[in-house]
């Protein structure tokens, strides 16, 4: 799979896309991430890719052409079969889990982190397929998103886990079910013990007891 990261801040990604998991699926070329800065496609000295709205108002607007043309450049074009072309925008889709598997299960994914105001509509109404917002919150960009974003795919790709079920029946597999209760050692800790179901050998009894915790944990 390929990552593009349309950012007019790409130093942001400088640490998250070298750390952990995410780092190590980079380096062992389970994914590709690459990052395009939106102001190398600009065309005046200042490089500028933002302006005043139209209509006035405070703060800048995000410009249409050179997101269009770092699009262009890199071959995305809205609406291509195993593609998709996001922006992280306030207004978009809530980012779940079933959003998060759809998206790895691309060829190539472009996310255009959005600054300032927003963007132009017209970038919205023809060169891109979805708006996604992680959260009921307002962030300084779109490169927050982007990166958490990229993390929930990575991590669903082929051999990037080593151990394919570590993404089955995750949390948010199914909305409003979360994780089991886990524990490990030591097998107590202080008055704190382990529940003793866990250290029974019983299969089936384990597996009702963290069934009995997922319902606990998604009603609480």
């Amino acid at each position: 799979m390929e990552i593009f990261i349309f950012t007019l801040f790409p130093e942001f990604f400088d640490g998250p896309l070298k750390t952990s998991i995410l780092g190590r699926a980079i380096k062992e070329e389970k994914v590709t991430v690459k990052l395009v800065n939106i102001r190398d496609f600009t065309t005046d000295k200042h490089n500028t890719a933002d302006d005043r709205p139209y209509g006035g108002g405070p703060g800048m607007v995000m410009k249409i052409e050179p997101i269009a043309r770092a699009l262009e450049e890199h071959g995305f074009k809205k609406g291509t079969s195993k593609e998709k072309i996001v922006l992280t925008s306030a207004r978009g889709d809530m980012y779940n889990q079933q959003i998060t598997r759809d998206f790895s299960t691309m060829k190539r994914l472009a996310i255009i982190c959005g600054h300032y105001e927003g963007v132009d509509q017209r970038v919205i109404d023809s060169l891109i397929d979805q708006e996604i917002r992680i959260g009921d919150y307002v962030l300084t960009g779109g490169e927050q998103a982007a990166i958490v974003m990229t993390d929930s795919i990575v991590r669903l790709l082929p051999g990037v886990l080593g151990n394919e079920e570590s993404n089955q029946n995750e949390s948010h597999d199914e909305p409003g079910k979360f994780g089991h209760y886990q524990y490990t050692r030591p097998e107590k800790y202080e008055d704190l013990e382990v529940p003793e179901v866990l250290l029974s050998g019983d299969h089936k009894k384990i597996e009702e007891w963290r069934e009995s915790t997922r319902k606990k944990s998604s009603n609480s």
